[in-house]
């Protein structure tokens, strides 16, 4: 080793060679971890984008049923749910540790086709037993005739399509001569100058009609009604059908026929209805989906397209069901149809709805109409939306977390289900001693998960987002055993309108839509109760034009068969004619 000195100036460049060095490798350093940032987010990204897309393949192609194994969530979270079951005092065969059964446990308690007891085959349908008139026709052999006797026979039943054919009615109005009376007469000679009193010619009134000089009767309004709105027929379609059966109706009239009867009976029963709902329900639930609505033709512009509309349906208790069009999903139309309601609300999170939980004084004070709403509600959530975004993240990326918390969500709907035909009370008991524990444990579940993504950007934060925001909504169903877990309901009665616009796709215009949503009301309401929908609207139309202005609800469908059975049922089977309106219920039971 050299002990010759190194020279300053030498150790000097050095020392700002090294200064340098280190400078350039800090900023190499700085790049390399904003790149690395950077590749993190497109990473993100790019895995967000993969799972739309497998949401999107999946609904597109595969099927749109939240379907999923249940048996495997059940083996993968095998102890989980044992652990739980044992917390709650409940086993997956049922059981609960005080020897009680619960039907809705069994079967793993998954919310697997056997929990819901399918119906077993029993072989061939017993045709004798349905209730359709009946022809015979006798088969026998020539051959045998002249030669052998008969015996007896045998006997096999199917079944025969005759269509439905129009049928003329005539109406007959019976004129009367009206002589004048013989005092009239006796003072009236003509002896004065004067004319003598002459008969006067009265033709029978008629009744009054749904719609007036109608070429058709209560019965053919009714068919195009329910064919719509019950099933989905569209008025086209409608037309070439009467046409094959011997008559034909133009689109056009049956368009203006459902108008005018959507807008009578909203202004008469479906108000009634909705009075009495707001007044005494007890719980509503509430969703909503679009529609297009046809724009007013003006020559002076061109065509243009179909604007958006809503449709809100409305459930109320187990009484009513209504469906409410409004131009616009805004909290201003909510808070308009939710008007004076106090009590339970069930409905999703949109912003909405928010309107409607908000204090008094905050909406009256930001509100200025002329009664300003004052009830109070309280927010129902639904299980069944929050279950939605964890089997999005579940089918998308086979996330352990979100598959965890399909197996605890739908563990919590196979006890309640087992519940669901017993006492209000007895359901409360029930949810405060097994299902309490479900809920608390899963909640702190996905809030301990949701600490951990909530800086990630993803489905798996919004489905533990959702759970964490809506935690006090969602629980709300523990306050009485008449509250469900979900609002499935309004979900199935939008499904109506979803599958009717496939086929008749826009509305004519806001007031066609206005109409079309009374009509709907009247259609759910009456498979509600378990009603006839074509049957009833034939009554209904019978019947509204001569029934009193303040007894409209008797005509609602949960009281029309109570109403029906006081009416005369000859003068109601008659397609024109009068009804004897019979007396209020409550002075009918009073004498």
């Amino acid at each position: 080793m050299s002990d010759r000195a190194i020279p300053l100036d030498d150790a000097s460049t050095a020392r700002g060679r090294v200064v340098e060095l280190e400078a350039q490798l800090a900023i190499e350093r700085e790049l390399r971890a904003r790149l690395e940032r950077k590749h993190d987010l497109l990473l993100g990204a790019y895995q967000a984008l993969e799972q739309q897309l497998e949401l999107i393949r999946r609904r597109l192609f595969v099927a749109k049923a939240e379907r999923i194994d249940t048996t495997q969530l059940e083996l993968e979270f095998a102890a989980t749910l044992a652990a739980l079951d044992a917390l709650t005092g409940t086993s997956p065969s049922g059981a609960s540790a005080d020897g009680n059964t619960s039907a809705g446990a069994g079967a793993g308690g998954s919310g697997s086709g056997d929990a819901r007891g399918k119906r077993t085959p029993t072989g061939r349908r017993d045709l004798r037993d349905e209730d359709v008139p009946e022809e015979r026709i006798a088969l026998t052999d020539p051959s045998l005739d002249a030669s052998a006797e008969p015996i007896g026979t045998e006997e096999a039943c199917r079944m025969m399509w005759r269509r439905a054919s129009w049928v003329r009615v005539v109406t007959e109005r019976i004129k009367y001569r009206e002589e004048p009376a013989p005092e009239v007469v006796s003072d009236s000679d003509g002896t004065d100058g004067s004319e003598p009193p002459m008969a006067r010619i009265i033709t029978a009134p008629l009744p009054p009609e749904m719609i007036d000089r109608s070429i058709v009767t209560a019965s053919v309004w009714a068919h195009i009604a329910s064919s719509k709105f019950a099933f989905g027929m569209p008025l086209y379609r409608l037309e070439e059908i009467f046409a094959r059966a011997g008559f034909r109706i133009d689109r056009g009239t049956m368009s203006r026929w459902l108008e005018q009867l959507g807008g009578t009976v909203g202004a008469t029963v479906v108000e009634a209805m909705r009075q009495e709902a707001l007044r005494s329900a007890f719980c509503i639930a509430t969703d909503a989906t679009g529609i297009l609505i046809q724009p007013t033709p003006d020559r002076d512009q061109p065509r243009r397209a179909c604007r958006r509309g809503h449709f809100f349906v409305q459930i109320a208790d187990a009484d009513h069901i209504f469906f409410e069009y409004t131009a616009r999903e805004t909290s201003a139309a909510v808070g308009k149809m939710f008007h004076g309601f106090s009590g339970y609300v069930q409905a999703d999170a949109k912003s909405v709805y928010d309107f409607l939980f908000r204090p008094p004084e905050e909406r009256v004070r930001d509100n200025d109409e002329p009664e300003p709403d004052r009830a109070v509600r309280r927010e129902v959530g639904c299980w069944s939306h929050l279950r939605t975004k964890a089997w999005e993240v579940a089918i998308t990326s086979k996330n352990p977390i979100a598959r965890e918390m399909l197996a605890r969500i739908m563990r919590m709907f196979a006890l309640d289900r087992g519940w669901k035909k017993l006492p209000h009370p007895e359901i409360k008991t029930l949810r405060e001693l097994h299902l309490r524990p479900h809920v608390d444990a899963f909640f702190a579940f996905v809030e301990a998960e949701y600490e951990r993504v909530k800086d990630q950007r993803g489905l798996l934060r919004s489905a533990l987002g959702y759970a964490v925001r809506q935690r006090g909504a969602l629980i709300r169903f523990f306050d009485d055993g008449r509250l469900k877990l979900t609002n499935n309901q309004s979900e199935r009665e939008l499904r109506r309108v979803a599958t009717g616009r496939k086929a008749w796709l826009f509305c004519g215009s806001d007031d066609h839509a206005q109409a079309a949503g009374n009509l709907l009301t009247l259609v759910a309401s009456a498979r509600l109760h378990g009603l006839d929908p074509e049957q009833y609207l034939r009554d209904l139309f019978r019947a509204l034009p001569q029934w009193p202005r303040d007894r409209y609800i008797e005509l609602a469908p949960k009281y029309w068969n109570a109403t029906r059975a006081r009416l005369d049922a000859a003068q109601l089977e008659i397609e024109i004619g009068w009804i004897t309106i019979p007396p209020p219920p409550e002075q009918a039971s009073a004498s």
